[in-house]
């Protein structure tokens, strides 16, 4: 069996035999998957969703920050891709977006400069950031129209005690007034992230919000030359924003824009809880047939069984997301061959840095070199763990090394 020299680089799942299957032990573990034939239901199901609803997709692409995957989206229909950062911009750019919508402040010199070296290699790229404050406009001004360049800005509303976004619709309509006497800018529209609203039962203060940004976007209109941009909805309440936004009074051309992120390969955990919840609310998304599905697994090997009761697994806090729930085991393999499992018989209690401890019911038979397949919660913090990841059929053949840009 050849060694893949082409793949030797330093760097972890890249370590692979050919033909590679996980199941046979020809990839180094663990290593985190994605099973093609979910992502491209999830592309698919999710474009088809905003096409549905007649609104603009812009997927957040802070959540793979992988290149191959962004082309896809952009093949299916996605209008643009969202980002945070400057240099997450230039990622997209180079991946071939043809508009990136930089859903945050452009803020530093060294930020700027890259933004205006992109502006100029990539001219036909659209590109947006955001603004919420008089000193950045000034700051962006002086500097863009110095480089005899115009820079598109989204304005930006917020709440109270959440992050970036002017606290009131005062103090928007001011900055716009604000904007329109400056060089080097010119005013797209209005931005905002309902997300940040959180308690026991946030969805009245989520349509509170949108709808006074509906209103704003109205007074706004007359500082923003053709198309308006609404822009808002992350990956629990686009159902809402739709609602809200579809059915209110907003500018003549307005295009709404929604930008969920972790449906991309959406988990077993926090984002399955939200999609169920959106599911029960939404008829339009009942209606569309099929949903959501985990593409995003962990594939690891049993180490240890030191005890009783007890086992231990090679994947620990550096390769997966533990912030929203422990990865937990949905398949059991030995030497290539399934075994039968239960949410009760193994279950996942403990993960240290490169351990994750099991806690095993007595019936469970779990034996060192065993490989054990994890589902993920959250899938943004297991992306940025890994410089590639790997793209599997439903056999766990590896399909493509997908390379990550974090």
């Amino acid at each position: 069996m050849k060694y893949q020299e082409s793949n030797l680089v330093p760097h972890k799942s890249a370590l692979l035999f050919s033909p590679a299957n996980m199941l046979n032990e020809d990839v180094c573990l663990p290593a985190a998957v994605i099973k093609k034939s979910a992502l491209e239901n999830n592309i698919e199901w999710m474009q088809r969703y905003a096409d549905t609803r007649g609104v603009s997709l812009a997927p957040h692409g802070k959540t793979t920050m992988t290149p191959w995957i962004f082309q896809q989206q952009q093949r299916a229909g996605a209008w643009a891709v969202g980002v945070g950062s400057a240099w997450q911009a230039s990622i997209a750019m180079v991946s071939g977006m043809k508009r990136v919508l930089m859903v945050n402040q452009l803020v530093g010199k060294a930020n700027m400069q890259l933004i205006s070296a992109l502006k100029n290699e990539y001219q036909d790229v659209d590109y947006l950031c955001c603004v919420d404050s008089l000193a950045n406009a000034k700051t962006l001004s002086a500097f863009f129209s110095a480089q005899n360049q115009q820079l598109d800005i989204l304005i930006e509303l917020g709440v109270p005690g959440g992050r970036c976004g002017c606290r009131t619709t005062a103090q928007a309509l001011l900055l716009a007034e604000e904007i329109s006497g400056l060089p080097g800018l010119h005013l797209r529209g209005l931005e905002l992230y309902e997300g940040v609203l959180h308690g026991e039962n946030p969805q009245p203060k989520v349509e509170a919000l949108l709808r006074d940004a509906a209103a704003l976007a109205c007074q706004l209109e007359r500082y923003v030359e053709g198309e308006f941009i609404l822009t808002g909805a992350g990956s629990v309440w686009y159902d809402v924003v739709c609602n809200v936004w579809l059915d209110a009074q907003k500018p003549t051309n307005c295009r709404v824009v929604i930008r969920p992120g972790c449906y991309i390969t959406h988990d077993a955990g926090i984002y399955q809880q939200a999609q169920d919840e959106l599911m029960a609310r939404d008829r339009v998304a009942c209606e569309l047939g099929g949903d959501l599905v985990s593409a995003l697994e962990l594939v690891a090997m049993v180490q240890s069984v030191p005890e009783s009761g007890r086992a231990i697994v090679n994947f620990g806090k550096r390769d997966s997301a533990f912030d929203a729930g422990l990865p937990q085991p949905v398949a059991h393999y030995r030497q290539g061959k399934a075994l039968p499992l239960t949410a009760k018989s193994i279950k996942t209690t403990g993960i240290m840095d490169q351990h994750a401890m099991l806690e095993l019911a007595p019936e469970a038979d779990v034996q060192v070199e065993d490989i054990l397949v994890f589902s993920t919660s959250h899938p943004c913090l297991t992306f940025d763990k890994w410089k590639a990841l790997l793209l599997v059929d439903e056999n766990y053949n590896v399909l493509e090394t997908l390379e990550t840009a974090f």
